[in-house]
């Protein structure tokens, strides 16, 4: 953690939320709590996590930086 009012505190969080509802939340109507549950699991382990590139991880998704990663040990 660093000291308050640091701008890079939540740049990570704020960054994958901020994606988040771009590409789900607001395209959607959920009928109820549950719905919106599972479709932002689905989104996450789905799409996300699996196949979505990160530049900070060398433009791979994060599976195939953690199996390169894991690879490596």
């Amino acid at each position: 953690m660093s000291r308050r009012g640091n701008c890079h505190d939540n740049a990570v969080a704020e960054s994958f939320f901020q994606l988040l509802k771009r590409e789900r939340i607001r395209r959607r109507i959920y009928a109820d709590r549950e719905e919106a549950q599972r479709d932002i699991f689905n989104y996450i382990e789905v799409f996300y996590n699996p196949k979505r590139r990160h530049r900070y991880a060398g433009d791979v998704s994060p599976v195939e930086f953690e199996m390169q990663y894991f690879s490596r040990l």
